[in-house]
């Protein structure tokens, strides 16, 4: 079985890490570039950093700080962030992003996601997908959960993967920040529905809620989080232990 991927989540506005729950009241945490050298350095598998509010604001991603980021780790690096053409995809992967993710951009134009998979692989295309219950429905919400699209999450995400997604990082809304356990539904859903690696975002709380999700969900591929870790309440080493002492592949 291929080990499970552990995912530090670097949230960036302003050029500062920051967090908050159900994507309102942000705080700042630290500097992108710190935290990305610590996780580099105590067995985090990849990176995601986001700049939070360039689709909010229309402008595109902030490349110094990326640049100083990227040059602080030694582990893949995913991006995204204001990411709308294929001139941003070649701007952030040439600041040392290993893969991009997009979201809103995708939203406007699902052209993009063919058009980079044919030019960069499908390997570096990641969809990524902010999802809520909406009268009974998963929908797909977009500029960083601020609007509904109206658009059914799965069907969203099956058809990005048709059109050359190489990887899902799937963020349940109602659990973001709350640390209540990862959206075990929303999952299971996405991970029936198309065959590529699925990272889950958004809830956890505790090292339990990763053992939960991977023993729940064996196919969901990584665990993504960021207050437990920027805040310290989990330490990666000690959750990779923890993961392995429960039979759970992991790289320790």
């Amino acid at each position: 079985m291929i080990a499970k991927r552990i995912i530090p989540c670097l949230d960036v506005k302003d050029g500062r890490v920051v967090k908050g729950i159900n994507f309102q009241g942000l705080s700042d945490v630290s500097s992108p570039v710190e935290l990305a050298r610590f996780y580099s350095g105590c067995g985090a598998d990849e990176l995601v950093f986001y700049d939070i509010t360039a689709s909010a604001e229309e402008r595109a991603l902030f490349t110094g700080i990326l640049r100083e980021t990227a040059s602080a780790v030694f582990i893949p690096l995913t991006v995204g962030g204001g990411i709308r053409t294929l001139e941003d995809f070649d701007r952030v992967l040439k600041c040392g992003a290993d893969k991009v993710s997009v979201n809103s951009g995708a939203l406007r134009d699902p052209s993009l996601i063919p058009r980079a998979a044919e030019r960069y692989g499908s390997q570096c295309v990641v969809l990524s997908v902010d999802a809520k219950r909406v009268n009974g429905q998963f929908r797909v919400l977009s500029k960083g959960g601020r609007e509904d699209t109206g658009l059914d999450a799965i069907s969203w995400i099956k058809s990005g993967v048709a059109n050359g997604a190489g990887e899902i990082v799937l963020n349940s809304i109602d659990t973001d920040g709350v640390q209540g356990g990862f959206d075990l539904e929303l999952l299971q859903a996405v991970c029936d529905t198309v065959d590529v690696p699925v990272i889950a975002s958004g809830g956890a709380g505790c090292i339990q809620d990763f053992i939960t999700l991977f023993k729940a969900l064996p196919k969901v591929d990584a665990g993504l989080a960021a207050s437990i870790f920027h805040f310290g309440q989990v330490s990666i080493p000690e959750l990779k232990q923890a993961l392995a002492a429960e039979g759970i592949p992991t790289r320790l």
